[in-house]
């Protein structure tokens, strides 16, 4: 997003990718059913951003939900609006859009622009990806296998196949992700680069992510089973939603949300029932047939599926003998874990390079002319579209800024 911005000024772009292909992980999240984004109202759009979301606002106000739904449908994707608002290309996966996105970008011309000269050691971009048009007729070099290793005065250095490579550019975007899904490219590495800058960062943490639990024998058959309907909480923070009972503890979109209140030391609290009052629950639990066993029993009157009187068993046995209590426990099961997946295992990560390290254009106080864009820095959001929204926005902002600088710089300083 960011190249295309500075593509649309009519500065020439290098692209550089430290994996043999660019959008890996883009790629992953289209695996499920790309969700691009998210339709609702902007400001309840906007709440799901926690305490980054008035750093963000602006960038979200540049590129609304619409705007991204605008932005894919461009591309030639036709989009679907589910019935929780989530909103799908039709085809469901992220690889047609890729291909348009990239082609577009290809088919973009420098328009005369100054190419300049790259300064090289061992090679100087023969592992470009970009095909069909000659180099001086491309704005954009897409070169993969180049690995960002930081600056060497002015000039970001890489390592690449051939050996190392130094480029000299007017302007540098980082778009340098997270620090979860490592073997995607988002391994958070570059954090040692900008520390070692004097550039401070904060520490990665899970989010979007999974809990660890070690379960009784008795849980292996219900391994991949999803408790449907339920109601999660943890501080102050609430979800409806689904999670899925998996060998090693939890996992789902109705979990995700909650990821923030856990990682600070939080309970988890379930709701097996939360369309049914507690005192209208402890009602029909009195109602229970002489011979009707307890698992019959729960699944008439508290509507509990195998799965989620399994879990209520598994957290909660010896089950209360008197129907107040057996309701109040199906309305708020404390669920005791091990702790947060691991972060290589999360969906996305907190922390990062926090704001405070950034103007209002997304620039690097401490190094003007380098601009910051998507998971990279210091913000997390539950699945659902928010993910992908701000990391579009961020990058169409940092990309638009890097132009403007770009087009003041004398031209000594060009790529």
């Amino acid at each position: 997003m960011a190249s295309e911005a500075l593509l649309q000024a009519g500065c020439r772009v290098v692209l550089a990718e430290h994996k043999p292909s660019v959008a890996r992980k883009l790629l992953m999240a289209g695996k499920s059913g790309l969700n691009i984004t998210k339709d609702e109202p902007f400001e309840a759009f906007l709440s799901h951003y926690g305490t980054a979301a008035p750093h963000l606002r602006p960038y979200l106000e540049a590129l609304p939900p619409a705007a991204v739904t605008a932005w894919a449908e461009a591309l030639g994707q036709e989009t679907f609006t589910g019935s929780t608002g989530r909103v799908f290309p039709k085809a469901m996966k992220a690889s047609p859009l890729l291909r348009a996105w990239l082609a577009r970008l290809d088919g973009m011309d420098a328009g005369g622009m100054d190419t300049g000269g790259m300064g090289a050691d061992g090679g100087s971009g023969e592992d470009s990806k970009t095909e069909g048009r000659n180099a001086e007729e491309r704005a954009i070099d897409r070169r993969t296998r180049w690995r960002w290793t930081g600056w060497n005065g002015p000039a970001a250095t890489f390592d690449i196949p051939q050996g190392t490579a130094q480029v000299i550019a007017k302007t540098t975007v980082l778009a340098l992700g997270g620090a979860s899904w490592a073997r995607l490219g988002s391994d958070g590495d570059w954090a040692h680069i900008l520390e070692a800058d004097g550039i401070a960062t904060t520490p990665f943490a899970p989010s979007n992510a999974g809990l660890l639990k070690a379960w009784s024998d008795h849980m292996q058959p219900h391994f991949g089973a999803p408790l449907k309907g339920i109601g999660l909480s943890a501080g102050a923070l609430t979800s409806r939603g689904e999670a899925v009972i998996s060998a090693r503890g939890l996992e789902g979109g109705g979990l995700y949300p909650l990821t923030p209140a856990i990682r600070e030391g939080h309970p988890l609290f379930i709701d097996l029932a939360p369309d049914l009052p507690e005192d209208t629950l402890a009602a029909r639990l009195k109602r229970r047939r002489s011979r009707e066993s307890l698992s019959n029993h729960l699944r008439k009157a508290a509507g509990l599926s195998a799965a989620t009187r399994a879990l209520l068993l598994e957290c909660a046995r010896p089950l209360p003998n008197d129907a107040a209590s057996l309701a109040r426990q199906i309305k708020r099961l404390e669920v005791s874990h091990d702790g947060l997946r691991p972060l290589d295992e999360a969906i996305s990560t907190a922390g990062g390079l926090p704001f405070s390290e950034l103007d209002d254009r997304l620039m690097l106080r401490a190094r003007p002319g380098t601009y910051c864009a998507g998971e990279m820095l210091d913000w997390e959001a539950p699945t659902g579209g928010y993910l992908l929204t701000a990391s579009l926005a961020t990058g169409l902002a940092a990309g638009r800024n890097a132009a403007a600088w770009a087009k003041v710089q004398p031209a000594s300083s060009s790529l």
